[in-house]
């Protein structure tokens, strides 16, 4: 199957995925800058979530650059990855009104830890139609920061009830991970 449409509806959910976060967002009613004060874990939570359907987005572009088509297992493991990610604008509203309590902030981590789940066996998906000599395989390799990852989000969960702060911080630790796709499929796909 040809790789397009699924890129264009992915890109289309993803779209539709960051507007939904940015209408959850209201500005203050004072004109002055104190009044940023109380939105100020809206802003925050919509910014670690906005950085973190770019970095799926982006990765996401650079894993089908890699690809030459596409399954039908292909287009579950898609789904099921675009499941996950349309749920962080929900648990990003539930952190930001709550002003990160632990439960929400865990919960997030959860999304988190099932979309880095998600995209991880995408990836095997993919390498599985293309074969493991594919430049795919090659670029994708042992997938470490994809491991680490969710080892991360893995610790920060119950983190998340003895300080939500240090969940939290576990989370931005990996988003600047990923703020860079991967090299590799770039000079291998080129």
């Amino acid at each position: 199957m040809n790789k397009g449409r699924l890129e264009a509806f992915s890109d289309g959910v993803l779209a539709v995925i960051i507007t939904i976060m940015v209408l959850e967002m209201k500005s203050p009613r004072a004109p002055t800058l104190a009044a940023l004060r109380p939105v100020l874990p809206v802003l925050l939570s919509y910014i670690l979530s906005f950085i973190y359907i770019g970095i799926y987005w982006n990765n996401h572009h650079h894993l089908l650059h890699a690809t030459q088509h596409v399954n039908g297992a292909t287009l579950w493991a898609n789904l099921h990855l675009l499941f996950w990610l349309s749920l962080i604008p929900f648990t990003t509203a539930w952190m930001e009104e709550t002003y990160f309590e632990s439960w929400p902030v865990a919960i997030y981590g959860i999304v988190l830890l099932l979309a880095g789940s998600a995209y991880f066996i995408l990836t095997r998906t993919l390498i599985s139609c293309h074969g493991r000599d594919s430049t795919l395989a090659k670029s994708i390799g042992r997938d470490r920061k994809g491991k680490i990852s969710i080892v991360i989000y893995a610790a920060a969960i119950p983190l998340a009830f003895v300080r939500s702060w240090i969940a939290a911080a576990c989370y931005i630790i990996v988003a600047i991970m990923w703020l860079i796709p991967d090299p590799r499929i770039e000079k291998n796909a080129a």
